[in-house]
């Protein structure tokens, strides 16, 4: 609920600060003092108008996802919306966005000026029924929550097939590549450091014949050997250097001539050509590891393919198995529908009859397949379209469904915004809409402007708007509600007439509330 409210330099206010209680909240006042802009500038408080007052702030016991829009809660959390050089908006002294302020006051206050039809969708209906049904049936909440998790289920493996079903279109072309492309690799058969070794051999075999001339014609100093020994013994010299320094180099000599033998049998042509074939692999994927790692991939790749198969029958099993529990389920659902819209229609019908409207219909069709089952609630009014129906007729078709709503709460159902509901009614109509209202009032907090006696003195809590040199507006006791009450009836000279039918009529209200 709307616990205070503050209003600060909006056209013909200069300031105004409230307190309002829960249930049915009345203004009224003299035309052209301010009723219409109060409202509005309630509304643009907590975001949900726009208005070009210095301050509107409002006190409210809303609770605010704090994970979602990074905004703590306190017991009470307040909206403002200040005007400087340009508009702000801030809840708790945290600046936010109008949208997102917005967003969190559409989900507690509704604003039912205007031909707003969500009330009137067929799901929005369908949710009514479902509402009432769980009242008497706490199984049928937990069927119907079970079909939705199963329909989501559903969704997604219905979903799943498709995506299969479109690469079924596409699987041959995509195997024949990915298998092109495994082949192409598979045909070189390269080895990671290949090509490194290969350079490597083609650079010996290059230089195979002067190593060999080198080698021999170096081999002569070895025939000198023992010289060298000698010369050094009798020189008293250690000739381990030298003979170490010659076994290594006999060494050297023996394995290059050893590899230079198996060099032998090496085709010069052959490592060549296969150098090309690496050198080829390189330049189209970077080198040989890519190379691999493509082929890795493209392998995989197949194996998915063939998998596509295997995983289509799979899905398939199992979509056939949720759908039949989404139609067992569903039965289930439209079963008690159908069992509970008889006796909700009478009672739609019986408030219609209070607010003087023609009966309406409530029918179950069949739809596709959705969270909540195969069925749709259409509604109407014989005689008459609802996109025909007037301002006053359209709201007093929502008053009726907001009274069945009400019925099922368990809590709270927020604000209601009304904007002369009663206006241009009868007496016995504008009666019937303050009953409807007041019935509401016992899960609403419901601000209305009023200009007829009936609903005025329904309400629990009265504001006088008044404009001298500006507009004002203050709470009226109970002596004070009989003389407003009485001016709408008579105007401003007030008649002792119209104050005796206004105190009868204060009176008669308060003895069947018992206030």
């Amino acid at each position: 609920m709307i616990e205070r409210f503050y209003l600060k330099e909006f056209l013909s206010f200069k300031e105004a600060e409230l307190e309002f209680n829960p249930g049915l909240i009345v203004f009224t006042g003299p035309s052209g003092s301010g009723k219409s802009i109060l409202m509005r500038s309630i509304l643009a408080s907590v975001g949900l108008d726009s208005v070009e007052a210095s301050i509107c702030e409002s006190s409210v016991k809303w609770q605010i996802d704090e994970e979602e829009y990074g905004i703590e809660n306190d017991d009470i959390n307040i909206f403002r919306h200040v005007k400087k050089e340009k508009t702000s908006y801030f809840i708790n002294n945290q600046r936010t966005s109008k949208s997102s302020m917005e967003k969190i006051s559409g989900g507690y206050c509704r604003h039912l000026s205007l031909k707003d039809y969500s009330d009137f969708e067929p799901l929005s209906l369908l949710k009514m029924v479902d509402e009432k049904i769980a009242i008497g049936m706490a199984e049928y909440t937990q069927t119907l929550q079970k079909h939705k998790e199963i329909f989501e289920i559903h969704k997604t493996l219905v979903e799943e097939l498709r995506s299969i079903e479109a690469q079924e279109s596409k699987l041959a072309e995509l195997k024949e590549f990915a298998a092109f492309e495994i082949a192409k690799i598979d045909t070189i058969k390269p080895t990671l450091g290949e090509d490194e070794e290969l350079s490597m051999i083609k650079k010996q075999l290059s230089k195979k014949e002067k190593i060999e001339e080198a080698i021999k014609s170096a081999e002569e100093i070895l025939r000198f050997e023992n010289q060298v020994t000698s010369a050094l013994s009798l020189l008293d010299v250690e000739s381990g250097f030298f003979d170490d320094a010659m076994n290594e180099l006999r060494g050297v000599f023996e394995g290059a001539m050893d590899k230079l033998e198996l060099l032998e049998e090496v085709s010069i042509e052959e490592v060549l050509n296969r150098i090309e074939s690496l050198a080829e692999l390189k330049r189209r994927y970077g080198g040989i590891a890519e190379a691999l790692e493509y082929r890795e991939q493209k392998s995989k790749e197949l194996e998915s393919y063939e998998n596509i198969e295997y995983s289509k029958k799979d899905l398939l099993r199992k979509i056939q198995e949720s759908q039949t529990l989404l139609i067992e389920l569903s039965q289930k659902l439209s079963k008690e529908r159908h069992e509970t819209i008889p006796s909700l229609l009478e009672k739609l019908n019986t408030y219609l009859s209070m607010l003087y409207l023609r009966p309406a219909t409530l029918s179950i069709m069949t739809t596709e397949h959705h969270g909540a089952g195969v069925d749709k609630i259409v509604l109407g009014l014989e005689g008459t379209s609802l996109d025909k129906l007037s301002s006053g007729e359209f709201n007093r078709l929502r008053l009726a469904l907001l009274s069945l709503r009400v019925e099922s709460m368990d809590d709270e159902g927020g604000v209601l915004m009304l904007d002369e509901i009663d206006a241009n009614l009868s007496g016995e109509e504008s009666m019937s809409v303050a009953r409807v209202l007041r019935h509401l009032s016992s899960r609403y907090q419901i601000f209305v402007i009023s200009h007829q006696p009936q609903l005025t003195s329904m309400g629990q809590q009265h504001f006088l708007i008044y404009k001298d040199d500006e507009s004002r507006v203050r709470e009226l006791n109970e002596g004070e509600r009989v003389e407003e009450i009485a001016r709408i009836i008579s105007g401003d000279a007030i008649s002792e007439e119209a104050r005796g039918f206004a105190r009868d009529l204060f009176e008669r209200v308060k003895l069947e509330y018992r206030l």
